[in-house]
């Protein structure tokens, strides 16, 4: 059984998602300890349980100490198979953090799945994000995922609802992605829910206003307004490059203008874009689990935490697969030194 430091690196549930993901797919039984340490409520949350749960579903694990707020979790993955998963988070906790170990997994099987909690919430992709830029990414390499936002879900009442489906990736392309040499384009989606139209579009033109100040290649940023159970508002903006997609976003707040959620979108896509790497740093930290088995190398605008601590556990798994070359905190490149043939 691998045994596997959950305060290692960065120490939070992203150690979970990867290392659960690749006992799946591995077949290998895992026992994780000293989970989330590190943090102010160390052990397991709602969310990080959820994706737990629907790997369990998918694998027809068995599974020791799945429950809220436990250091240690032993996960023995059986005969994984495709499912339809469904995954109720009663919360707003994050959709999008659930398929981050859901998707790696079920690129080995296929399958459809059905979750609900939280579609746009602090400290996690949103999904017009993963939807826009990550998918966009994992289809150059070969993978095919189709993603629906059925309604919005927010902090604090949830209630967002997203499905898709999987396709079993046959054909594994390797990604080289270092630099991008011009900008395509400009895309976004703007939203306001159970809040007036006019907020979607003041995030929207301030957004808009600020990339078109410093870029010739058009915006086109789409408004978005819905009902949920709770108010929310945000907005995700990204670049279509030569290479691949850099992405930036922001959240509304009780008292925040929506020009401001606006423009700290564009200002974070701006930043990535002035480095010329291929990928933004959330991208590159997300791609890592596929690298592994697609082979390639990717420029990332900065080395993180979160990437350094996922390589790590890749590597527990699969052993010596990564060259990172940069320091944390610096822009870098991940290079593939060995892909894993499963």
């Amino acid at each position: 059984m691998i045994v596997i430091d959950g305060s290692y690196g960065e120490g939070g549930g992203q150690i979970l998602r990867t290392s659960v993901a690749l006992s799946v797919i591995t077949g290998k039984p895992v026992k994780i300890i000293k989970i989330r340490a590190n943090r102010p409520n160390p052990g397991l949350r709602p969310q990080h349980l959820h994706g737990i749960l629907a790997l369990k579903e998918l694998s027809n694990a068995k599974v020791k100490g799945a429950e809220v707020g436990s250091t240690a979790l032993e996960f023995i993955p059986g005969k994984a198979e495709p499912k339809h998963v469904r995954v109720p988070v009663k919360t707003a906790g994050s959709i999008t953090l659930v398929l981050q170990a859901l998707l790696p997994a079920m690129a080995f099987t296929g399958g459809s799945f059905e979750i609900t909690g939280g579609t746009d919430v602090p400290w996690s992709p949103p999904v017009d994000y993963l939807k826009n830029v990550t998918l966009f990414a994992l289809e150059k390499m070969g993978l095919k995922v189709e993603l629906e936002l059925k309604r919005r879900g927010h902090y604090p009442k949830g209630g967002g609802l997203v499905t898709g489906r999987v396709e079993p990736w046959e054909e594994r392309k390797p990604l080289v992605a270092l630099e991008w040499g011009r900008i395509e384009r400009f895309g976004g989606i703007s939203h306001a829910t159970n809040l007036p139209a006019h907020v979607a579009e003041r995030q929207a033109k301030a957004a808009k206003e600020r990339l078109e100040d410093l870029y010739s290649a058009p915006a086109e940023i789409e408004t978005e307004v819905s009902r949920s159970l709770g108010p929310g508002s945000g907005i995700v903006v990204w670049a279509e490059t030569d290479s691949l997609r850099l992405g930036g976003d922001a959240l509304g707040k009780r008292g925040k203008p929506a020009e401001a959620v606006g423009r700290e979108a564009a200002d974070e896509l701006i930043e990535a874009l002035t480095l010329r790497k291929a990928t933004d740093k959330f991208l590159g930290d997300q791609l890592i689990p596929f690298l592994a088995f697609a082979g390639g190398e990717i420029g990332v605008t900065e080395i993180t935490n979160h990437l350094v601590t996922n390589v790590w556990v890749v590597e527990q798994f699969l052993g010596k697969t990564f060259e990172v070359e940069g320091e944390v905190g610096e822009p870098g490149v991940v290079k593939v030194v060995k892909r894993v043939e499963i």
